[in-house]
């Protein structure tokens, strides 16, 4: 096969000289689960912590989660079984030891999350309300509000930060390159805040540890469940700072994302699996349920099996949707268990008390990120990653539900703990080379989405992924000004770029990757895929076996 034609790209982005200049002792970039645990965790230590987040401390994607948190804390379950079913989904490319470490540890940070002051649903007698998701065969998801789990631990954690003195939180804030010192170490970082400092936003904080929880990508295609936030600014970053990057290839699309013409595509409304989990079934136009006979689970196979049989579908009748029938559950049940979908069922005119509820898969969650070991430690030292922008290995092919919400949980306690016991003296950043510096025109955005989505999105091939090469290297060509929508255009043409090379080097099908012209998973293709910029900005992909 030829090799994909894509775009170089810029090893910083363009920007003013930093105007203003902080220090601390460890940056947290983020405000989701992951950053805020972390940011808790560091102060435990007596560190003091900024935390910078893009818009407003609960804007990203942790408050959008439905479903709930996995973990074992049924005593007829256990943690041999969770991670089965995890490494199950994650269809043999999973870390044995990230997820060991994710089902042990697991029960724990919940319970310490309820100590924080989440308050889950309960049973009657006072016990934990569990329910079951796509994938898990045994009921162990952990919710809140019914349907508004995320939005409970969000609450949680904000109150908790709020409370503590020292922890400075930067709203508004885009994240832009990581600074290091002489010996490569991460030492702090650029970034542009609204309002602060001179007219142009752009400063520094210097720092002796630098934590990535950026969240998640979905913003690359044109159709996601992601907030507007969901750029990729910290796979981008740390893919220009010379990080490795893995697993890219494999974005894991919900097969329940609502379709109506009333709804912007900028994010679609989740619908959670939690509601078939409860019993609501999958029909196609005539009202057949075609999840039966394809697997053992039906509707409550894994996330990439049932986004496969529903694009299978909308392949078939030429449809942009096919149906959630939960009618049958019944309208108190609805009500009660899950309002929050009701709500944004019945803002657009569907009530699935009585009506089937429009439904196809849009982007929602990145396997793959930015890669790190136990303990969250990136490629560069003092630079960790945790959340969706890491890559722990955890996943593998396609994450299991609810296990995002439990990995940032447990890896932001490893990563906190391990700069506890080793934090270096602040050193001084040095200069880097202006000469790949530059960023493209934010007005590129809308075609690079629709682009991805038409040729790297749930189905691929080599063909779909060489024009869509050929749209990034277009859009690479429209160079912009340096301001915050067009660094956002930048990142998202960095991870695009990524993913789509990486997409095209896979001549396989596994998990969410899904190749039209290499329909089966192969034992040759049983590894990862190591992304990294060159210093000229090209974009390598290093195959690495599982032994």
């Amino acid at each position: 096969m030829r090799p994909l034609d894509l775009p170089a790209l810029p090893t910083r982005l363009a920007a003013p000289a930093p105007g203003w200049t902080e220090t601390t002792d460890v940056i947290v970039v983020g405000s989701g689960i992951a950053g805020l645990t972390a940011a808790l965790h560091l102060r435990e230590g007596g560190l003091h912590v900024t935390v910078v987040t893009k818009v407003n401390i609960d804007d990203g994607s942790t408050r959008w989660a439905q479903g709930g948190i996995a973990a074992v804390l049924d005593p007829l379950d256990t943690p041999t079984a969770h991670a089965y079913d995890t490494e199950v989904a994650g269809v043999g490319l999973c870390d044995a030891d990230a997820v060991r470490v994710l089902v042990e540890e697991g029960p724990a940070r919940v319970r310490e999350l309820i100590r924080t002051g989440a308050e889950f649903d309960r049973n009657a007698d006072g016990s934990l309300m569990l329910t079951r998701e796509g994938g898990h065969r045994a009921n162990r998801i952990v919710h809140a509000g019914g349907d508004a789990t995320g939005a409970e631990v969000q609450r949680a954690l904000h109150a908790a930060v709020g409370r503590d003195p020292w922890i400075r939180m930067v709203e508004h804030a885009l994240v832009l390159d990581l600074l290091t010192d002489e010996t490569g170490r991460a030492c702090g970082i650029t970034l542009h805040v609204l309002g602060e400092g001179t007219e142009d936003g752009v400063g520094a904080i210097l720092s002796r540890a630098v934590v990535l929880a950026t969240g998640g990508m979905g913003q690359i295609y044109a159709s996601t469940t992601n907030p507007s936030v969901s750029t990729g600014d910290g796979v981008a970053l740390a893919l220009r700072a010379g990080a490795a990057v893995t697993d890219v290839e494999f974005v894991q699309f919900h097969p329940t994302s609502f379709v109506s013409g009333g709804v912007s595509s900028v994010q679609r409304p989740l619908i959670s699996e939690a509601l078939r989990g409860e019993g609501a079934h999958l029909v196609d136009g005539d009202g057949k349920r075609f999840m039966v006979g394809q697997h053992e689970l039906a509707e409550l196979a894994p996330r990439d099996v049932v986004a496969k049989g529903i694009h299978r579908v909308l392949l078939a009748e030429g449809s942009d949707h096919v149906y959630l029938d939960a009618r049958h559950l019944g309208k108190e049940f609805l009500e009660h268990r899950f309002p929050t979908i009701l709500a944004s069922c019945r803002a657009a005119g569907v009530d699935p008390v009585t009506d089937l509820i429009p439904v196809a898969p849009a982007a929602h969650y990145a396997s793959g990120g930015v890669r790190t070991d136990l303990h969250g430690r990136t490629s560069i030292p003092g630079l960790y990653a945790c959340g969706e922008v890491a890559c722990t290995g955890v996943h593998g092919a396609n994450r299991l539900a609810s296990n995002s919400l439990l990995e940032g949980l447990v890896f932001s306690r490893r990563i906190a703990d391990d700069i506890r016991r080793d934090l270096p003296p602040q050193a001084e950043p040095v200069l880097h080379d202006a000469s790949a510096q530059w960023v493209v025109d934010e007005a590129a955005r809308p075609d690079l989405q629709r682009a991805m989505s038409r040729g790297a999105g749930v189905l691929r091939s080599a063909g779909s992924l060489r024009g869509t090469a050929a749209a990034l290297t277009a859009t690479a060509g429209r160079r912009g000004t340096p301001r915050t929508a067009s660094w956002e255009a930048t990142n998202l043409l960095t991870v695009a770029t990524a993913l789509a090379g990486a997409a095209y080097a896979r001549q396989e099908t596994r998990g969410c990757h899904w190749r039209e012209d290499f329909g089966t998973a192969e034992d040759e293709w049983r590894g990862h895929l190591v992304t990294a910029l060159a210093e000229d900005g090209t974009a390598t992909h290093t195959w690495e076996p599982i032994a």
